[in-house]
This record gives structure tokens, sequence and C-alpha cells, in this order.
């Protein structure tokens, strides 16, 4: 066991499995005591590595992430105290490793549970190998102004409370953690601090003992006082008492062991920690008590005197002129996050992203305010989800439901066009299913696919200004503009698309009105006279019959109608259903595991 400081302003840790509280904890307390380093080095997370980010005062810093215990020790050399944050189940396994390392000399175990057999391992390790062991189920140990581990002392709040942030002349050391916030204050307020405080954990083989660390705080010379704060089970008391029959201890110690109401129980009675069980007499409080008393120590009559034998002790030896009364300084502001000031109404902060459509909150999403529950249990299908999403309203069943048309009958156009060609040269390619997707994707635009939004917009200017189809088509002419939604490189005028003639018959039947899809079918009909292949295709009958769907729901206003056309909402519909059949081709060639493809150089016009 170490027989002097374990701690001081250059110490750093490595942190094993990552927890951000603890980490910023530790950070926000070296920036309390003007520390120029974090004392967080690294970070070990099994399989992972990289950098996290954390705040060091103002500065917000990227602190190494490391996958083995061997490489963060390697990494980072001067670091020699490692912090276990892993569950009982992995804790003695790394915690030995971390001791096996020569660049370790202080482990602390945060893990309740441990078992026995595996601490007692770890014990014998450290102890003949002159390292030192903190737990396990331990909150860990402070050095006032100089460093912490985890979570010991709590909040910063707490912290500037107990004066933790510059030292103070009393050594302190107990079994549990949370009665070492309490005592910690109670210190404060009747001395000038600690220097150090330990909680050495509750389990019945603690790595280190109480006598281990008042030998410890016996050598360090600015502990002027040791206060220990035991409870009943276990026998590690005696240890201290035989150190402080045997005069290895020459300061001032005040001790407590708690516990005493034990014998008011009938029968034996388990306390929180694994190891707060009498076994009998000698583990009783009032036994320890008794004697640490006849020891030496100073052992007041109950736990409620304990503050006012620590406040005599101390006193005595200002009086004596062993301890001159440390002079306060006043810590930096820790600057608050802007979460927890958004919260308390300290701060407002603007948002980054705005979103109508969809909220994640609450218990499930939804989609335009109506539950996903409720879009499963009324049977709604994907042409209602679109509606939701992209409409922001429940449209009607027919609009729904010609939503869902236009999906299955875009779904896919064979493998020569555009877009499933370069899908399936990319899938051949070996690239994965997003590489392949998108390369078919990027391809759809005014010659391919792209059309529906300028058929719409097109159609509606000149059916809205009251052109006759001649007059539309020839003004487009002048301007050097093919007609969108016009034109097929296949079907003709006696061989129509069938697409076409589907999405026109369900329009037919289902919508109230059919105004621009009927204004479409005149424009087709004088240009068929000017060429058999100039036929109404799916970009212009989905463009105008979406045209029809707006106007004819009564659920959107001409503004909207006009945004719905511009912002490109019919092109999306396209470039969904593609998206589908492009998926496939992707899985098809996958499938049948075709080889990289090489365009047939009979197929290419060689010319100067």
């Amino acid at each position: 066991m170490a027989t002097g400081q374990l701690f001081s302003r250059t110490t750093q840790a490595l942190f094993y499995n990552y927890k951000q509280l603890p980490i910023q904890r530790m950070l926000d307390f070296d920036f309390l005591c003007g520390r120029e380093t974090p004392s967080v080095a690294g970070i070990i997370n099994p399989g992972a590595e990289g950098f996290q980010k954390l705040f060091f005062g103002q500065e917000e810093i990227a602190i190494p992430v490391h996958s083995t215990i061997e490489a963060a020790c390697a990494a980072h050399p001067t670091a020699d105290v490692f912090i276990n944050f892993a569950s009982f189940r992995s804790a003695a396994a790394s915690s030995l490793s971390a001791l096996r390392q020569p660049t370790i000399r202080v482990v602390a175990i945060i893990a309740e549970g441990v078992p026995e057999s595996d601490t007692k391992q770890l014990i014998a390790y450290a102890r003949s190998n002159n390292k030192v062991v903190i737990g396990p189920a331990t909150v860990g140990g402070i050095q006032a102004g100089a460093f912490k581990i985890g979570d010991t002392a709590g909040t910063i709040d707490n912290i500037v409370q107990c004066k933790l942030y510059r030292p103070g002349s009393v050594g302190f050391v107990s079994k549990s953690g949370g009665m070492s916030n309490e005592m910690y204050n109670t210190i404060a307020r009747v001395t000038d601090g600690i220097y150090e405080g330990i909680a050495i954990g509750g389990d019945v083989f603690p790595g280190s003992t109480l006598s281990d660390h008042i030998l410890r705080f016996n050598n360090i010379p600015q502990i002027k006082m040791m206060v220990v704060l035991g409870e009943l089970g276990g026998r590690d008391e005696y240890s201290l008492v035989e150190a402080l029959k045997q005069g290895k201890v020459n300061k001032p110690v005040v001790a407590w062991v708690s516990g005493t109401c034990a014998r008011l129980f009938k029968s034996e009675v388990q306390f929180g920690h694994a190891g707060a069980k009498s076994g009998g007499e000698m583990e009783s409080a009032q036994a320890k008590n008794q004697a640490l008393k006849e020891a030496g120590a100073v052992v007041p009559t109950s736990y409620e005197a304990f503050e006012a034998a620590i406040k005599e002790t101390f006193e005595k030896l200002v009086e004596e002129g062993k301890i001159t009364p440390i002079k306060e300084v006043k810590p930096p502001q820790i600057p608050e996050d802007l979460n927890s000031a958004i919260k308390s109404g300290k701060v407002r902060a603007p948002t980054h992203i705005i979103s109508t459509i969809s909220d994640d909150r609450g218990e499930e999403p939804c989609y335009a305010g109506v539950p996903m529950s409720s879009i499963v249990e009324q049977g709604l299908g994907v042409g209602d989800v679109i509606s939701l999403l992209w409409f922001k309203r429940s449209l009607p069943r027919y609009c729904t439901k010609f939503i869902e048309i236009c999906i299955m009958l875009c779904a896919d156009h064979g493998p020569c066009v555009s877009g499933a060609h370069n899908t399936i040269v990319t899938a051949r390619a070996g690239k994965d299913l997003v590489s392949s997707l998108v390369s078919g994707l990027l391809t759809i635009g005014p010659r391919f696919g792209g059309a529906i939004d300028d058929a719409a917009r097109y159609f509606k200017d000149a059916y809205d200004r009251g052109l006759t189809p001649y007059e539309f088509v020839e003004s487009m002419k002048k301007k050097g503009i093919r007609v969108p939604g016009i034109g097929h490189r296949i079907k003709r005028g006696d061989n129509r698309d069938k697409r076409v003639e589907l999405l026109q018959l369900f329009a037919r039947t289902n919508f109230p009105s059919v105004k621009y899809m009927e204004y479409a079918v005149q424009v087709e009909t004088y240009t068929l006279s000017k060429a058999n292949n100039l036929v109404l295709n799916v970009d212009g009958a989905i463009g105008s019959l979406f045209l029809d769907l707006l106007a004819g729901s009564g659920m959107f206003t001409k503004q909207e109608i006009d945004e719905i056309i511009e912002i490109g909402y019919l092109n999306g519909l396209f470039v969904l259903a593609r998206s589908i059949g492009l998926i496939g081709h992707t899985f098809d060639q996958k499938r049948l595991k075709q080889p990289l493809y090489r365009h047939p150089w009979e197929d290419v016009l060689y010319t100067k």
C-alpha cells in the first residue's frame, strides 16, 4: 500500500466505460480548482475508438477514446489512476488488467456486487505490487483543490459549499460514499476543510482499509488531523485501533462508528452496505467505538456530537499553532450548460430546425398530429401517410388511393430506361444498395421522369389564362420549349400508354372534377395532329390529374396549389415510386451475381 499522497494537481486518469456526467463533473472540478490540464486523459470503451466532446470550463475539448486498456495506457503513460465504471460482471477482470499495467498506480472500482473471491484476488495483486485499490462499491475519493474521482462529492454546488475547491487540513476516510458527502459539509463548517477524502466502499472486503488511508494521511505534512467514519460489521476498524496503540499515528484522530441503533432490533439487521452487518459483539458499533476511544482516538458520545468533537479538535490545533487557517479564495464560476439554463428559464436559445410534419417527443411518433397507433388502427395506407407528411392533412380516400396508384404505376419501367440502367451498372460494380439507388435517382430530371411538375405548371397556367390548345402549343413552340407531359419514345396515338388510360379511368370515376385532365387531352389531340408520338405521357397525366385532385378536393387554396407545384411535390411522387423499382433492380443484380458491366464497343460510334 502506498505510504503518502495519492493525487496532485497534475494527476490524470483513464476512465473505463464512458459515462458523460461523472467525467464532466471531474472536468468541472478541475476548472473550479484552477487546474491547467484536464484530469481525464483518455476514455476506454471496449470496441470503440475516436473522441468524446466535453467541456473544460468554457472550452470544448476532445478526449481520446481507446478500445483497450493496453492502448490507452500506451497512449497516456502519465495517467496513473484507473477509474472503473464497468458493471459488477466485468469490473474485476478490467481492474486486474489495469493493475497489471506498469503505468497504473491507483484503481477505483465503482461497481457494487463484485464477487468477493475476485476482490480478494485484486487485493492480493495490488498489495504485492505496491498499488492501491479503492472500492469496490465506492464513490471514489477527492483531494481538495487537485483531483477527484467520478461523482465524488456530488454537484458543483455541494463542492463549493464544502470548500473542496482548495485544500484544507483534514484527512477523512469513510466506508460510505453518501455519508462522505455529508461529512465533507460537516467538516467544512467547523474546520478549514479537508485535504483528502476517501470512501473505501461498503463491501466486506474493501480493496484498501480505513487504517491504510489513516497511515497514509499521517505521512502527509499538509494533513494535521484525521476524521474517520466507520460502521458496524467486519473488523476493519480494529486495524486502526492497533495502529493507534502501536504509536503509528501521531496526529489527532476523531472517529465514530455508526450503527449503534442495531441493538434496538431483536434480530440481526443488514444495513445498506454488504459489510454493514454485525457478526458478533466485537463487530458491533459500540464495541468498535469503545476500542477506538481506549486506543486514543477522540470518540464522541453520539453521531450528533461528532461535529462538535471535530470542531473542538481543530480549534485546539489552531490554538497550539499547529494549524494556520487557510485564507479563503473565491472559486471561478462554472459555465452553466445550455440545456439546464434553458430549463431553469435563465436563457433563451433559438432553435436550429423547424418541423411541422412530425413529432417524436411523446410516447409515440405523430404524423401531422396523428399518432402512429391511430394510423395503424384505422387501417390507413401509404397514400394516407403521404397525405399527412407531404400535405399536412388527411385527404379523402379517393385522393390517397390515386397517390397509391401513381406509385404502383411508376414503380418501374424496365431495365432499359436511364435510371434503371445506371442502377444496374452501379450494382454490378459491387456498390452498396444506397449507392446503386442514388445513381439511378440522379438521372431523374427534365428528360427522364422529372417533367410532372413542369407539366402541371404549364397546363395550369394555360388553362387558367383561357388559352386554347392551339394557342398554348404554338406559344410554347415560339419560346423553344417542348410541352412537358407530351411525347413518348415508344408510345403512339394508336398505341397509348396503358398507365395513362388507367389513371384517366380512375379520375373520371372518382374525382369531382377533371377539368385540367380534359384540357391536357385536348392538347394531346392537337399535338397528335402534328406527330403520332406526341401523346400524353404518364408525366402529363399525373401532372394534370394532380391539379384536379388539389383543386377538386376543396382542401387547398390557390396559393397552396401554386406552392405545391413550385416546390416539386409532384416530381416527389415519381422519385418515391421509382425508388421501389431501382431497389428491385439492385437486389436482382446482386441475387444473380452479375459481373462488372462493360459496354460493348460494337455499340459505340468511334469517330474523329
